[in-house]
């Protein structure tokens, strides 16, 4: 049983309980963090390293978390800003030109990876998330694998909940159709 997160603040904030209560955060939501960042990134080890890098922001920056928001929606959104920056330094780092080029990268580091079976669902589905625009990826793999409602991603994404509901729309209709001529 995980302390909940006002009591894991409370203790980060004391000197004596402060790496205590960080571990304790970490073990709490690191499993959840990594899947979400996994979803964007596709690769294992660059997961790992956005949240090592997600985790250290987050070190120095729970002294100043206002409380304004849930902390997992402040973990969600540095998360998803740190999978995000990952992302365009790979689109640098290659010095592609087309972001299509990077999106076709993704889906054949889908196909690359050791498990990878074509004839099974729910890699077919990873190969058309893939495909999607980054912001229709990141919209999709909240609501349809963390179930997350529409208000709190508005509050991560700092999006419109219309927004988002229209990108969720047609991220879906275009993994259909994906998967319809697959």
């Amino acid at each position: 049983m995980h302390p909940d997160d006002k009591e894991l603040l409370f203790q980060f904030r004391e000197p004596s309980t402060r790496e205590r209560a960080f571990t304790a955060l970490i073990k709490k939501y690191q499993e959840k963090l990594y899947w979400h960042i996994r979803r964007m990134v596709v690769n294992h080890d660059d997961a790992n390293d956005v949240l090592q890098n997600m985790f250290i922001k987050v070190w120095k920056g729970l002294d100043n978390f206002r409380e304004d928001s849930q902390l997992y929606t402040w973990l969600y959104r540095i998360a998803t800003n740190e999978s995000l920056s990952f992302l365009e330094q790979e689109k640098k780092r290659n010095v592609v030109s087309l972001a299509d080029e990077v999106e076709s990268g993704l889906s054949n580091k889908v196909r690359a990876d050791t498990n990878f079976d074509a004839n099974k669902l729910e890699w077919r589905l990873q190969v058309a998330i893939q495909q999607l625009p980054e912001k229709q990826r990141v919209v999709f793999n909240l609501r349809y694998y963390d179930e997350m409602p529409y208000q709190e991603m508005s509050r991560i994404l700092d999006t419109s909940e219309g927004a988002l509901k229209a990108s969720y729309h047609h991220a879906a209709k275009k993994i259909e159709e994906f998967l319809k001529n697959y």
